[in-house]
């Protein structure tokens, strides 16, 4: 059977290849966003599991925006605006599927970060959109390409990543955040902001969402795989209230609705009195990692690369200074058969190529000897 011609042209996701090949025996992977395994809350979500027999209602057909007593409590936590709602979704990754089915049509025009998270990228390539992108600075996007693009171009939707980016880590300044909301208002353009990192973050001062500013505007994208675990498969959708009853109906058509077992056993989660201790020991946990991986970068690599800290999150974001000849994907391959892995910057952006110099390094989910045993093989290979 001939796929669809949006399937034809969609490249496998380079990271889902590299993460079953660096399962292997011996190699140590700084290839993908995960979080660290022995910090999953389990103990935490015990109670809530063994109460599930209780609960007969859980286990019957639920409605597609998600179970209410949940949503109600998010609606407190996130401080969502009297003119919002929410969706429940399977991951922030089907909350972006849903915005594409629902919302766009072949040809709008998205704009981008260069780089930029793959798994978007995808997402808006298989709705057939064509994608824009705007370089990234240290504080964020270049605000005068920017506004250039929305000037010159007939732009429907700006998709970013404020807090600790994927893949470069770096989180947006306030004035930056200030300068794009203006933008999309004035352009009219609408915000995705993803924001799956946002309660990872171990240094420095809390920054409003870019959505703040222009919530009229605004999609926010939260995901609980980062503070709970992502096998649970829960994220959120927060926009404007009708534009929620919109995705309500291509989400009845998906998946009819989510899991209503494991969505009580979040809220049980979020609302137990350790939970907030929970994210601290968590944040700890990174930034030692973090620490421990930057250290054993400038230690042993030294000015053969570029690699700045970064304020929570799981990825630092590595550039090679001499690159004369270097093909990064090339190394890659030479790093998987050495026993580490690592994701070129080649694949975060929309035609899989630039940034031949970079790659992204998740410090997240290794421990501390996997940490400096993987730095030293990567040194090696540089």
């Amino acid at each position: 059977m001939k796929t669809a011609r949006a399937v034809q042209n969609l490249k496998p996701s380079y990271i889902r290849e590299i993460l079953a090949s660096s399962q292997s025996d011996g190699v140590i992977s700084f290839a993908g966003g995960l979080p660290a395994t022995e910090s999953f809350p389990l103990g935490l979500m015990q109670q809530a599991f063994t109460d599930l027999t209780q609960h007969s209602e859980l286990f019957q057909y639920a409605q597609a925006q998600g179970y209410a007593p949940l949503l109600k409590q998010l609606r407190q936590s996130y401080e969502v605006f009297d003119s919002h709602d929410l969706l429940m979704t399977s991951g922030s990754q089907q909350g972006l599927d849903l915005i594409a089915r629902c919302y766009l049509n072949p040809g709008d025009k998205v704009v981008v970060e260069s780089p930029s998270y793959l798994g978007a990228l995808q997402v808006f390539q298989l709705a057939e959109a064509e994608l824009l992108t705007v370089p990234q600075l240290s504080d964020g996007p270049d605000l005068e390409k920017l506004q250039q693009l929305f000037e010159t171009q007939s732009v429907k939707y700006f998709y970013l990543i404020a807090d600790f980016h994927n893949p470069t880590g770096i989180s947006y300044s306030l004035e930056v955040r200030r300068g794009i909301a203006r933008l999309c208002q004035k352009f009219q353009v609408t915000i995705i902001e993803d924001a799956p990192y946002r309660e990872l973050r171990f240094r420095g001062e809390t920054l409003p969402l870019v959505s703040s500013f222009y919530p009229q505007g605004a999609i926010v994208l939260r995901s609980f795989s980062k503070i709970a675990c992502p096998g649970m498969r829960l994220g959120l959708i927060e926009a404007p209230r009708d534009w929620i009853q919109q995705l309500i109906k291509v989400k009845q058509i998906s998946d009819i609705h989510l899991n209503s077992v494991l969505q009580y056993v979040l809220l049980q989660l979020l609302t137990h009195p350790e939970f907030p201790g929970h994210l601290l020991t968590l944040r700890k946990l990174y930034r030692e990692r973090h620490d421990l991986m930057l250290g054993q970068i400038h230690a042993t690599m030294g000015d053969k690369v570029t690699v700045k800290p970064v304020s929570g999150g799981m990825f630092l974001w590595l550039t090679l200074n001499d690159v004369t000849g270097v093909d990064m994907m090339d190394l890659a391959d030479k790093a998987l058969k050495a026993g580490v892995a690592f994701v070129p910057g080649t694949v975060f952006t929309p035609q899989q190529n630039g940034l031949n110099a970079n790659c992204r390094l998740n410090f997240s989910h290794s421990s501390e000897e996997d940490i400096c045993t993987g730095i030293q093989r990567l040194n090696k290979i540089f």
